[in-house]
Formats: C-alpha cells, structure tokens, sequence
C-alpha cells in the first residue's frame, strides 16, 4: 500500500471544512482532494485567501492535497465569458498548487449544447484545452480531465481524442468508474482504451439500471477488478480518491447543472461523514481482496 494513497473529495462530509479534516484524520486519512472548504468552491478563493484560510488549517491537522477538485471546463462550450473568468480562476489554483505542493488539478471538457453532437465541436474543445494546458504548463501542475457526464469527454473514445490531440504531461486522466457508466460505457473497455493517460483514479460506483450511485464495488463499475488489473498487473502507484455520493450532502447542489440528472436518489448514510466512512471501509476491503493491506 505504500505506493498506493487513498484521498478523497472531503467536502462529501460537511461543508465546513475543520469537520472535514477532523473526520479525515479520525479515519487515518492524511491526503484530500479540495473541492469546497467552508461552503466555497476552490476556484472562488484566490491564492492569498488559500494560504491565509485553508493552508494553515491543513498543516495544523498534517493534511495534503491529492488534488484541486476545481470545476475548470465545466462551464457551455460557446461561453467565452465564462471561459475567460475560468482562464483566471486557473492561473490562481495553479499559485495554490505551488504553495501546497499539490501537483494535480481537476477538470473537465466543456459542456456541449443539449441535443447537438459533441464531436462536431471537437476544434473548439481542443482549441480551449490547449489554452489550459498552456496555463498548466507554465506552473507545472498537471491538469486531470475527469470522463463527467455530458461534457465533450464524457466517453471513453472522445477522451481518448483529448489525449490524442493534445500529447501533454500537463494533461492527463482522471479515471471515474461511475461517470462512465452512467453514460451506459462498459469500464473495462474504458480502461483498456486510457491507461496509458492515467494517472489518477477516483472511487465512485453506479448501476445501469438508473444511474444511481452505489457503494463502491456494488455496483457496475467493475472497481475490485480493474483495480487488481491496474494496481496488481499494471503496477500502478498513486492516488484513489473517494467521492461516495452515497449522501446528499452540502455542496452537491453547486455541483451540478440543468442537464445532470440527480443520482443520488435516496441517502444512503446518516449523514456525511458516515458515508465516506463506509466508502472508505468499502475500498479498504476491496484492496484486502485484491492482496493489499493499509
């Protein structure tokens, strides 16, 4: 397990982030992926109020960043307003990463036009995620595209195009089971078709039936498996980053959109931190299964 770090998007425990650390230390957990802190999203602080509010509290509780869960691409694909304003937003979190010593920031693809085909907007996809990377590129943090629903690269074969066009170490995968089978993709075909541009793997389940997020390993995603292949048989090191969606928690209304469906149906735990809890419990026995122990 050494060369192997579970995180998480901590924000899933409570909005307020001396909650979120406290649970994520209670759980022996030192790494998380911010997302929110205090019921703001990452990309609305600016690097000064990140190192005046944020990180002294992580270092007081010895708590790192796995990642920036930034919302960077999730915005219409024809707003250049938005794309400007997130051009900047970017550039902060990226002074975030420096002074955190986090290498890896969240994204996404833009999203396209309801009832428009996604790969006739391919050009303009590319053309805005090379402007990314560029930003990336000058701080040397590495941008993580995550497979969400309804963006360009909500499918194994569009991401693959991203990678395709733009051969980048600044631009690289973010592996979501859960996203790929709400958009009905079978993971394994997903897998084979990415591991070479992955370099970050978030855990999160779903069933096909209704889309509906489910325990880790309960569901579609085929996560015990392709985690023995990934880790056992392709040796690979680094992040798994919880994001249960197992409860409706705080922040979950900032995060979604008019087009994305609500998929966490039901609670599944009293409340926040209980589910990450039990993702956590889950993954653990996962990796027991598959000949790893924390």
């Amino acid at each position: 397990m050494s060369k192997i770090i579970i995180s998480g998007f901590a924000d899933e425990i409570s909005s307020d982030f001396d909650k979120q650390l406290e649970v994520v230390r209670e759980l022996g957990m030192d790494h998380i992926s911010l997302r929110s802190a205090d019921g703001k999203g990452i990309a609305d602080y600016t690097a000064e109020e990140f190192a005046e509010k944020l990180l002294p509290r992580l270092d007081e509780a010895q708590v790192k960043i796995s990642s920036m869960g930034s919302p960077i691409g999730k915005i219409p694909v024809d707003s250049e307003e938005d794309f400007e304003k997130q051009k900047k937003q970017l550039e902060e979190i990226c002074k975030m990463c420096k002074l955190s010593g986090c290498r890896y920031i969240r994204m996404f693809s833009f999203y396209i036009p309801k009832d428009e085909d996604p790969d006739d907007y391919k050009d303009q996809v590319i053309a805005k995620l090379k402007e990314f990377e560029a930003i990336a590129r000058k701080y040397e943090v590495v941008l993580l595209h995550e497979n969400e629903k309804d963006i360009y690269g909500d499918i194994a074969r569009r991401c693959k195009v991203i990678f395709d066009e733009i051969p980048s170490p600044y631009l690289k995968a973010a592996f979501d089971f859960a996203n790929f089978v709400q958009c009905k993709e079978d993971t394994k075909e997903c897998w084979e078709m990415l591991k070479e541009h992955v370099v970050y793997i978030h855990i999160k389940d779903a069933v096909y039936t209704d889309n509906e997020n489910v325990l880790c390993g309960t569901g579609d995603g085929k996560i015990e498996q392709l985690l023995k292949q990934a880790i056992c048989d392709e040796g690979y090191e680094g992040f798994l980053t919880l994001e249960p969606h197992l409860v409706r928690f705080d922040t979950l209304a900032s995060l979604e959109t008019e087009s994305t469906e609500n998929i966490i149906k039901e609670n599944k735990a009293k409340d926040g931190a209980e589910g990450y809890s039990m993702q956590y419990h889950a993954l653990l026995d996962i990796l027991n299964r598959i000949g790893l122990e924390k």
